[in-house]
């Protein structure tokens, strides 16, 4: 049974750093394409990072350039390093893997999902 879940979230304050990871069960992070998406009160949900089997990236234009996301075969996860955090992106964040063949930043393209990982940025 494919199960994804997150951790890594904290409070920090802007222009800081976090890494989230999200460790899959029963679903190899290496053969598959998966997704960080977050969520912000009051806001729909939003597609963060997609990444392919390889390391072929997709960002949405906000967090080009300072977020990061990577897969550790070894242990099995995919991970979002996130620099110079701003106060918009504080955000439930979500694990997301997908059973299609492109990268997609769409939440109906992904199958299963984390619990979610809190980020909270303070200015």
């Amino acid at each position: 049974q494919l199960q994804l879940v997150e951790s890594g979230g904290d409070s920090v304050q802007a222009g800081g750093s976090l890494r989230l990871s999200c460790v899959a069960s029963g679903y190899s992070v290496r053969t598959n394409y998966m997704a960080w998406f977050r969520r912000a009160p009051g806001k729909e949900r939003e597609g963060v990072a997609a990444i392919d089997k390889g390391v072929a990236t997709r960002y949405t234009d906000s967090v080009k350039g300072r977020f990061t996301s990577s897969k550790d075969y070894a242990k099995n996860t995919l991970d979002l390093q996130m620099n110079s955090l701003k106060p918009d992106d504080t955000a439930m964040y979500y694990c997301a893997a997908s059973t299609r063949r492109y990268l997609s930043l769409t939440d109906s393209d992904y199958s299963h999902w984390g619990q979610g990982t809190q980020v909270t940025v303070s200015s």
